[in-house]
C-alpha cells in the first residue's frame, strides 16, 4: 500500500470520526450548552488531549515549530476553527440545519478552487464530474431532497457559504502548515488553541450557559474533545501531510455526512429515506472517484 493511499485512508477515518460531531452537540445541547459553549470545551479538551499526546509520542521539542508554521497555525485555528464555528452555528440559525449543511459542503469547490490556484493542481474532467456527485449526494444526504421548510435569505446564504469557505480553507492552511514536517500532533495542538482562544475573547461562551460546569455537560465535552476532535485532527494532520492533491481532501473527508445519517437513524430514529440512499451512493462514488491515482502523477510522488 503507497503512503498517499494510506494517507486517504487516515483521511477517511477521520470523516467517520467527525461523523459523531452531531451525537456530541445533541447530547451537550441535553445538557444545557449553547453552541458557543460547545465549541468551546470541544477545542479546549481537544487541545488538551492533543497535547498530552504531542509529548508523549514526539516529546517537548515538536512545539518548537518554524515561524510560517505558527503563523499557519494561528490561521488554522482563527478562520478554520473559531470563524468557522460561529459562521456554521449562525448558518443553522437562519437557514436551519439542512440547508446549512448543504452551505456547508459547498466546501470542496473552494478547496479545489485554491488548490487549483495555490498549488498549480489540475481538474480534470472525472474530477469536476466527481465535485458535482459529492456536491450533490452531500445535498440530498443532508435534506433528504425536500428543501420546502428553507428559508434563505441573502445574508444567509452568505453566512452558510462563509462556513463552507472557512472549513474549505482548513485543508490549504494545513498543506501550508505541514510543508516544514512538523508533527502532526503539535500542529493540531496549536490549530485547536487558537481557535479555543478566539472563541473565548470573542464570544465568552462560559457566559452562555446557566451551569457551566456541569459534571455530565464536562464528561460529553471531554468525549466530544478525545474522540471527534483530538483523535480526529491528529489522524487528519498525519495524512494530510503526505497527500499531494488538496483538493482531494474534503471529498475524502464527506463521509462525515454519511455516519452522521447512520447515526441519526439508528440513536435517534430519523428516517433513512430512498433520497438520502441515493446521496449516501453519490458522497461514496465521488470518494472512490477522488481517492484514484491520477494518471498524469508519477509513481515516485508516493
Amino acid at each position: 500500500m503507497d503512503s498517499e493511499l494510506k494517507s486517504f485512508i487516515k483521511i477517511f477515518i477521520t470523516g467517520c470520526l467527525w461523523g459523531t460531531i452531531g451525537l456530541f452537540v445533541k447530547l451537550m445541547e441535553e445538557q444545557g450548552s449553547s453552541s458557543s459553549y460547545t465549541s468551546f470545551l470541544r477545542l479546549l479538551f481537544g487541545a488538551t488531549v492533543l497535547a498530552v499526546m504531542t509529548l508523549a509520542f514526539d516529546g517537548a521539542k515538536a512545539f518548537r515549530i518554524g515561524r510560517k508554521t505558527l503563523v499557519s497555525c494561528i490561521l488554522l485555528g482563527i478562520v478554520c476553527q473559531g470563524i468557522f464555528n460561529i459562521l456554521y452555528s449562525t448558518s443553522i440559525s437562519m437557514n436551519g440545519m439542512s440547508v446549512g449543511s448543504v452551505l456547508l459542503y459547498t466546501a470542496p469547490i473552494f478547496t479545489s478552487i485554491t488548490a487549483m490556484l495555490l498549488f498549480k493542481e489540475r481538474l480534470d474532467l472525472l474530477k469536476w464530474l466527481a465535485l458535482v456527485a459529492n456536491v450533490a449526494g452531500c445535498s440530498l444526504t443532508a435534506t433528504g431532497g425536500d428543501f420546502s421548510a428553507a428559508s434563505l435569505a441573502p445574508l444567509g446564504l452568505l453566512v452558510g457559504v462563509g462556513a463552507g469557505f472557512t472549513y474549505a480553507m482548513t485543508a490549504v492552511i494545513g498543506r501550508i502548515a505541514m510543508e516544514e514536517e512538523a508533527s502532526p500532533f503539535a500542529i493540531a495542538t496549536y490549530n485547536l488553541f487558537f481557535g479555543c482562544l478566539f472563541i473565548a475573547l470573542v464570544r465568552r461562551p462560559w457566559m452562555t450557559v446557566e451551569a457551566p460546569f456541569g459534571a455530565r455537560l464536562l464528561l460529553y465535552g471531554f468525549l466530544f474533545g478525545l474522540i471527534a476532535t483530538a483523535l480526529a485532527y491528529g489522524i487528519y494532520f498525519s495524512g494530510l501531510s503526505k497527500i499531494t492533491e488538496t483538493s482531494k481532501v474534503p471529498v475524502v473527508a464527506s463521509i462525515e455526512l454519511v455516519v452522521a445519517t447512520v447515526i441519526g437513524v439508528f440513536a435517534f430514529s430519523e428516517s433513512m429515506t430512498g433520497i438520502k440512499v441515493v446521496g449516501i451512493i453519490l458522497v461514496l462514488v465521488s470518494i472512490l472517484l477522488f481517492s484514484r491515482k491520477s494518471r498524469d502523477q508519477k509513481t515516485d510522488h508516493y
